[in-house]
């Protein structure tokens, strides 16, 4: 089997796994991984928990469609994350249920949606930034990534969703996966006193562990 397309049996697998878990419901949220010649992406409407191996998108390094059905509509939002972090093997996007709740709050930190709450969170996910609401699909999506710089490896769409990237597809699922339960937590320690890790914490986390 070639690498692409074990790389497209992953796709699907862990796309499984996340619709079977309830990350993603109907047709929602779109993955992508990037290959030797391009970016595989899921379709647009597909259902994560039902992918065809052979119907998933392939682009170009450019974003040209070139086999496969039709890529999700957000795909403007992965290829920024591919041009300004190098390091970046895959995206997930996905509308789980706790991290999209944490995105209409009114009162998070924009510069930092997801505080350090767990030790988890810092080693696999890192800051997150809140990017303003703009419509599916639209271009400034990309642009408003690409205005980071690459400092981010995940950011919440407000209103929308998570976006978390990785260096390979099963890294960027556990990243997403780990968000989604940090945001569970905060949601449900909302209104409680809360114990946060401090500066230093998460100093000897980085070092000790590194961080994507």
């Amino acid at each position: 089997m070639s690498a692409e397309n074990r790389i497209r049996d992953e796709i699907a697998r862990l796309s499984k796994s996340l619709f079977d878990r309830g990350f993603s419901v109907g047709s929602a949220g779109n993955i992508s991984a990037a290959v030797e010649d391009g970016i595989l992406m899921t379709p647009t409407n597909s259902c994560l928990g039902f992918l065809d191996p052979a119907r998933i998108s392939k682009l170009d390094r450019e974003g040209n469609h070139i086999s496969g059905d039709k890529p999700s509509k957000e795909v403007f939002l992965h290829r920024a994350f591919y041009e300004t972090r190098p390091q970046t093997g895959a995206v997930v996007h996905l509308h789980s249920t706790f991290a999209t709740a944490l995105s209409c709050l009114a009162d998070i930190d924009p510069d930092d949606c997801i505080p350090p709450l767990t030790p988890y969170v810092v080693m696999r996910v890192g800051q997150v930034k809140l990017l303003p609401y703009v419509k599916p699909g639209d271009e400034s999506m990309g642009d408003m990534i690409r205005e980071l710089g690459g400092r981010y490896a995940a950011v919440l769409l407000a209103n929308h969703g998570p976006v978390v990237t990785g260096k390979d597809i099963a890294s960027a699922v556990y990243a997403a996966e780990e968000l989604e339960e940090t945001a569970k937590l905060l949601v449900l320690l909302r209104d409680a006193p809360k114990r946060m890790l401090s500066p230093e914490n998460v100093t000897e986390l980085k070092a000790v562990f590194g961080g994507y």
